[in-house]
């Protein structure tokens, strides 16, 4: 006999909704969302945080397609978990299956997941397969992380900093280190809440001028304000929340050895979290070279919300399912929606 769907789940509305003329919507950048779609998704997975079992059905019969192209610990157990505790599956899919762009196109590959699977998310390298992916999939695709982006993370932190600070539009965050793919997606998050996000780099090392201008313009709704400084000092001054990533990504491995010279005065340390407020906490989206961009005694400290930071990234991604996805189909059966699959078998 069918269960119901739990009554919880059932009024949780909140929705990503494709834009006028689109058949379905996508998550490949949190500059794409609106400030109160930030909001929805922060308060979704409160919601499915405090009260678990009452969206355990929220995605029922779904099946998420998970292409993974670097290797992953957090992303893969909490999207593969995450679905399972929604009702649905999830798929693996390693380097070696697919070969996207060699054994494959990006286009066929999406094509074919779009006609056996109801949402797809993506890790890889190059940002342009995510969006080559989202172009050609008649169905959602969720950007796990790129070379360019990592939406799923900053959304997950700013869920930690909700938590441990309140009112994010009162938080200064100081990230420090490489202006990479955690960088940008603090910004554009940043900008959504109306936090003060103060990046500290080396120079050479800067977040891209693009980012920075679309995170600033993003800003002028809400008020936050994104500085670029290139002095992990200054950056920390004051600050609620202080945020460093390791200095060479996967994919620069070759260039370690350097970088470590050039970051140096960015680490992380005992010194540089006196310059923050007293009560500030320090965050990693994980994993951390210890001892290199931050010590053993800050990360391992009270101050440290990292694993609360790795537990977020499980509720942030199930908000991100269900409101992809959709917790009911008319009459409160669960299962996919009638207009995702008229816009599915429209494109068959």
């Amino acid at each position: 006999m069918r269960q119901p769907v739990a009554r919880s789940a059932s009024r949780a509305k909140f929705r990503l909704k494709p834009a006028r003329g689109r058949a379905k919507r996508d998550l490949v950048s949190i500059h794409d969302l609106s400030v109160k779609e930030v909001q929805g998704l922060f308060s979704l997975a409160r919601a499915i945080k405090a009260k678990p079992q009452a969206f355990r059905l929220a995605c029922q019969g779904r099946t998420l397609a998970m292409i993974f192209e670097k290797q992953s610990l957090r992303t893969r157990v909490t999207f593969e978990v995450g679905m399972q505790q929604l009702g649905g599956y999830a798929v693996y899919l390693a380097p070696g299956d697919i070969s996207l762009g060699k054994r494959e196109s990006v286009a066929d590959v999406a094509r074919n997941l779009s006609r056996w699977v109801d949402a797809i998310m993506i890790r890889t390298f190059g940002h342009a397969i995510v969006t080559a992916l989202a172009a050609e999939a008649t169905v959602p695709v969720i950007n796990g992380l790129s070379d360019l982006l990592h939406p799923c993370q900053a959304l997950g932190d700013f869920l930690t900093l909700l938590e441990h600070k309140g009112d994010l539009r009162r938080i200064r965050l100081a990230y420090v280190g490489d202006g990479n793919n955690v960088a940008h997606s603090l910004a554009f998050a940043a900008a959504k809440v109306g936090a003060t996000c103060i990046l500290g780099t080396p120079r050479d090392y800067s977040p891209k001028p693009e980012i920075l201008a679309a995170a600033r313009e993003d800003a002028l709704e809400t008020g936050a304000q994104i500085v670029l400084v290139h002095s992990a000092e200054e950056a920390v001054g004051g600050a609620d929340a202080v945020y460093t990533d390791v200095w060479a990504s996967m994919g620069q491995e070759s260039e370690a050895e350097m970088r470590r010279g050039i970051f140096r005065p960015f680490q992380v340390n005992r010194a540089l979290m006196r310059l923050a407020k007293p009560d500030a906490v320090f965050l990693h989206c994980l994993p951390a070279h210890r001892n290199e961009e931050v010590t053993d005694e800050v990360i391992d400290s009270k101050e440290s919300v990292v694993y609360d930071q790795a537990e977020n990234r499980l509720h942030i991604q199930k908000a991100i399912l269900v409101a992809l996805l959709g917790a009911v189909a008319r009459g409160g059966r669960p299962g996919a929606s009638p207009e995702s699959i008229g816009a599915r078998r429209g494109n068959s």
